[in-house]
């Protein structure tokens, strides 16, 4: 599969094209400058490979949750791109792709994900690695536990029996550090609060996962909004 992924849920920006198993990206920490940044690096990563937007497979994006104007960009431009080229969309999970990345660290299980989502709260998800084991062989692959959601560093739910694999990740653990280090310290073998979440992840879980919809269909997921409205309702 040929497959143009971007990610932009974050202070970091990314893009990458997935050509049948290798994973080329352009990647920047560049709070406020996704605008400016993304299409160049899409642009970049087709002339170095030498194909139009029309010749891929699929196009792929954060979907989030993550900063609420980073997570429509990378939704818009995506859309944009799909429209254009006549191509589908594979929304995929930020938190996700955050997991996948520390889930090839050595030894680990589980991944817990926590971006800081302001106003004292984490988006949070509980991932597991697949692997031949589990029935499923091959990396690119992860299978959320639960749900993902967005919380009080107090109220988030493990959801997993850790045993000696767990692993946390993202700046939720920076901002709370002590909450989510008090809840499930003892559980957790590492801590990676300064990974950021990037298209070649985005790209591998597509890749292993090509759930596509229509370009009109590929919507951002917030989270917040969502509960929001539950409690509205309720």
């Amino acid at each position: 599969m040929k497959i143009l992924a971007l990610e932009t849920a974050t202070e970091a920006c990314s893009a990458a094209l997935y050509l049948t198993g290798e994973v080329r990206e352009r990647f920047e920490v560049a709070p406020r400058r996704h605008t400016e940044l993304i299409l160049p690096m899409v642009g970049e990563l087709l002339a170095e490979s030498g194909l139009q937007i029309r010749q891929l497979d699929a196009l792929a994006f954060g979907r989030g949750p993550g900063a609420f104007t980073g997570v429509r960009i990378a939704a818009g431009v995506a859309q944009g791109l799909a429209l254009g080229a006549g191509l589908p969309l594979i929304p995929v999970s930020t938190l996700a792709a955050l997991a996948l990345e520390v889930l090839e660290e050595p030894g680990a299980t589980h991944a817990l994900v926590a971006l800081d989502a302001r106003m004292g709260e984490v988006y949070w998800g509980v991932y597991q690695r697949l692997s031949a084991g589990t029935g499923t062989a091959g990396s690119g692959r992860v299978r959320l536990l639960g749900a993902e959601q967005v919380a009080a560093p107090d109220k988030v739910r493990l959801c997993a029996d850790l045993g000696d694999g767990g692993v946390g990740v993202g700046a939720g653990w920076k901002a709370h550090e002590e909450v989510l280090g008090r809840r499930f310290g003892k559980g957790v073998r590492a801590i990676f609060p300064d990974r950021l979440p990037r298209a070649a992840q985005i790209a591998r879980l597509a890749a292993h996962d090509a759930r596509t919809v229509a370009p009109e269909e590929a919507v951002p997921v917030y989270l917040r909004d969502r509960v929001a409205s539950v409690r509205a309702g309720s």
